[in-house]
């Protein structure tokens, strides 16, 4: 399906890689800063693959899934996830990443 037949999903499905690019960002500048990662999922793959390749591979994988739900034939059911899911990272990730990182611009941090 092209970007015209479905614009409302092609550009959510947009928002939704960018965010999980910014996520991906953030949370490695984070724990270079020594900021903690706030998923314990993540942290545990830490210890197994390493930082860089933990962030890749968990990206990668909503990236997937992201790609899954674009091609998905019910726009309804489509539209809803991707409104959820960008909906969820800007306020588990977006919202406390930019926080941190405009406290340090303003030396709080």
């Amino acid at each position: 399906m092209s970007f015209a037949e479905r614009p409302l999903v092609h550009r959510l499905f947009v928002l939704n890689i960018a965010l999980q690019a910014f996520d991906l960002i953030a949370t490695y500048q984070g724990l270079q800063l020594g900021w903690r990662e706030a998923n314990p999922i993540i942290v545990a793959a830490f210890d197994y693959v390493g930082t860089g390749p933990a962030l890749v591979l968990f990206k990668l994988k909503a990236c997937g899934f992201l790609l899954f739900l674009r091609y998905l034939g019910d726009e309804g059911l489509v539209t809803t996830a991707m409104h959820l899911t960008a909906g969820t990272y800007a306020a588990l990730s977006l919202g406390p990443w930019l926080a941190k990182y405009v406290g340090l611009l303003l030396g709080v941090m």
